[in-house]
């Protein structure tokens, strides 16, 4: 596809669209007396150098060119910022499907906000399962393609790699194809890119953002949440042609990024920010290795699922008799876990290829031990 095929895919009143001009978008340094703002400020925060008075900056420009030099991307102009991934999730289902018609694509079991944000805008939502008899979690793409083929008004195509909950990293051959064959847009959601590195998967050949200027179809959602451990300031990235990207900044709220969320983000992508970033990650890392091997020796415990890619492992619980994974079983340890030793897991047994599975954050090496030596307790009671 070409650019000009793809925004002809916009809602054409989203085309048409003239961005709210903020007050900081002639100006944004002197005696700023043009945006209603209570120049007095409220001290009782202690924080008056941070300017909270003020509204955050609408453009975020020094800090997607902090952005663009952390993912060597070629262009800022690449960039949307939003309020985490979720935020882009929603614009690209509002600037690309038109509520009533319109149709995503998801191949679950897969993040559950693609689904939220469709019924949200009225927009239909079709499912081709991952292949979950193998075990693999991979897409089937015969059938997305049959699906593309087969449903009218279909716009959207939205991939989780590696999933979640199935921490399963996609081939990348297979999504190629789809964004090769697929007169649409392309969504890959990579919120846990990062943790997909070892000697066999190194980022660079993993991460869609290098793809981004060979397919115009091509929108790759990242974030600081979970590599960078900023889960709590809420900050997403939607990486694009810098058309469709122009169309994001056009529709977004103007002062979306908060700036404290601005400030942490800046601290966190600067070069001492990224050292901390990496040494965190390769812990994490450690501890995955580390965890899925105690994991395995534990009676009672099945299969690790997935390729376990992400920042979590998913596991089964096998029930007493037969040594099958069991539901009633996972919801017991779940239970169990919570209420009598306050260690929280996720309860997964409803999704699909998922019967009788939890999915385990992997946490600092004192939580991972408290959690381990609590399964072995309700595992054995």
């Amino acid at each position: 596809m070409n650019i000009k095929e793809v925004l002809e895919l916009a809602r054409p009143n989203i085309l048409k669209l003239t961005p709210y001009r903020c007050a900081r978008d002639d100006y944004s340094t002197g005696i700023l007396l043009d945006a209603n703002e209570n120049n007095f400020g409220n001290a009782a925060h202690g924080q008056e150098e941070l300017h909270l008075e003020k509204y955050p900056d609408p453009h975020q420009k020094e800090l997607k060119s902090l952005f663009k030099n952390f993912r060597n991307l070629d262009s800022s102009d690449r960039l949307f910022f939003g309020v985490g991934s979720d935020e882009g999730i929603d614009l690209v289902i509002r600037v690309f499907c038109t509520p009533g018609k319109d149709k995503i694509l998801i191949c679950n079991p897969t993040y559950g906000m693609y689904s939220v944000c469709a019924q949200v805008n009225d927009v239909e939502v079709v499912k081709v399962p991952l292949k979950v008899d193998d075990g693999s979690f991979q897409l089937e793409v015969d059938k997305i393609k049959q699906a593309i083929d087969v449903e009218k008004n279909l716009k959207v195509c939205f991939f989780c790699n590696p999933g979640n909950p199935t921490g399963t990293l996609l081939r990348r051959s297979d999504i190629i194809e789809i964004l090769q064959y697929f007169k649409g847009i392309v969504v890959v959601d990579e919120a846990y890119i990062d943790f997909s590195y070892d000697e066999n998967h190194p980022l660079e050949t993993q991460s869609f953002t290098n793809a981004i200027s060979k397919y115009p179809n091509l929108i790759v959602l990242q974030t600081l949440s979970k590599s960078f451990g900023l889960a709590g300031i809420r900050f997403g990235v939607s990486v694009s042609a810098k058309e469709v990207a122009q169309l994001f900044n056009n529709t977004k709220a103007p002062y979306n990024i908060s700036t404290l969320t601005h400030l942490t983000a800046k601290t966190a992508l600067e070069e001492a920010g990224i050292k901390l970033m990496r040494s965190n990650l390769n812990k994490i890392l450690m501890e995955r290795e580390r965890l899925t091997e105690k994991l395995k020796s534990i009676k009672r415990i099945g299969k690790i699922k997935g390729t376990n890619d992400a920042n979590f492992i998913l596991f089964e619980v096998l029930d007493k008799a037969g040594g099958k994974p069991c539901n009633s079983s996972a919801v017991f340890v779940y239970k169990k876990l919570a209420d009598d030793y306050k260690v929280v897991v996720r309860y997964r047994g409803t999704e699909l290829g998922c019967e009788g599975c939890l999915r385990v954050t992997v946490g600092t090496p004192s939580e991972n031990l408290e959690f381990l030596n609590k399964l072995m307790l309700v595992v054995s009671s």
